[in-house]
């Protein structure tokens, strides 16, 4: 872990938003991240997608994730911002510019300032009242229902807005800097109001890995629930807008046990079918087949077949003959 830090210091803030702790010594990631009870495959989703500038294949990633365990870390960064980063840089940059009566260039930025961190926290409660209850109710098995002659929501058509927010948000952060940097009075503090500047650029980046972040990982992540949650709704699994029938083997299960279905899953793994010939011999849907291999991986934190395979055979799930080599 402490060399992951060492290669790239913005690790730090996800460390912190996921609640791990400094001084985890010489522990892996693994270790780190369970010594704090953070998901380990979600927090590398969330390290491979800052490190590789969201390069890397989304889908692939959000297969991996915990749709809890994301929104927990997302929430904990709007606290972040909101509450500590926001109100840090307001009181720099009233430090760094004259703020008496006669300059009237110094108030106006720091109306402008204030109007962009109420556009931040608009956005923000926003997906707080509006996303994660959304994803919430997603999680304990229910679809919103539909109003009038309105469809239910989906999580795209509530995004909607939330994704044009995140572009004002940067147009707004842009012209604040602009500002400054052409207009405030040549006799400032250059130096106080330099680093001033430079917090404002850091936390802009920031806001900006996060609100991708929301658009691409947290925003598949939340279709293949909702294709989860209607295929088992569809099944008869849950019913929509009450609580789920059985929750031991579905993503939204806390327990670390693999439940009889999962074991199912790995067996059938193991012999080297397909996620449509699980699905058919299973008489579920392929998404659902997904979901359990996602909630295997979680628990055993194990991802590949042939790991699978070691794990079926030590734990009594298979003999060695029916494994396909």
């Amino acid at each position: 872990m402490s060399d992951l830090i060492h290669d790239d210091y913005r690790l730090l803030q996800v460390i912190s938003r996921f609640g791990v702790s400094l001084g985890f010594g010489d522990q892996t990631v693994e270790a780190a991240c369970k010594a704090s009870g953070v998901d380990t495959a979600t927090f590398l989703a969330v390290v491979n997608f800052i490190q590789n500038e969201g390069h890397l294949s989304v889908d692939e990633l959000a297969e991996e994730v915990s749709v809890t365990e994301l929104m927990r870390y997302l929430q904990r960064s709007h606290s972040y911002f909101l509450d500590f980063r926001l109100p840090a840089i307001r009181r720099k940059l009233i430090e760094s510019i004259d703020c008496s009566a006669k300059n009237q260039i110094a108030f106006l930025i720091l109306r402008f300032y204030d109007e962009y961190a109420a556009e931040v926290q608009r956005h923000m409660e926003y997906e707080n009242t509006h996303i994660h209850t959304y994803v919430q109710q997603l999680l304990e098995g229910k679809l919103p229902p539909a109003r009038g002659t309105q469809s239910a929501a989906t999580y795209s058509v509530l995004a909607h807005q939330h994704h044009d927010n995140h572009a004002s948000l940067t147009k707004s952060g842009h012209e604040l800097k602009s500002i400054i940097i052409k207009y405030y009075p040549s006799d400032s503090d250059t130096q106080r109001l330099a680093d001033t500047l430079m917090d404002i650029y850091i936390m802009e980046e920031d806001l900006f890995s996060h609100c991708r972040l929301e658009d691409s990982l947290f925003a598949e992540s939340v279709r293949l629930l909702e294709v989860e949650v209607k295929a088992k709704i569809q099944e008869g699994g849950f019913t929509a807008n009450a609580s789920p029938k059985v929750q031991a083997d579905s993503e939204m299960s806390g327990s670390d046990e693999l439940s009889e279905r999962e074991k199912e899953v790995i067996c059938h793994v193991v012999r080297g079918l397909s996620n449509k010939e699980i699905a058919e011999k299973m008489f579920i849907s392929a998404n659902t087949v997904m979901t359990h291999r996602r909630n295997i991986a979680r628990k055993t934190q194990i991802h590949s077949p042939a790991g699978l395979t070691i794990y079926a055979i030590v734990n009594g799930l298979i003999n060695l003959e029916e494994v396909k080599l």
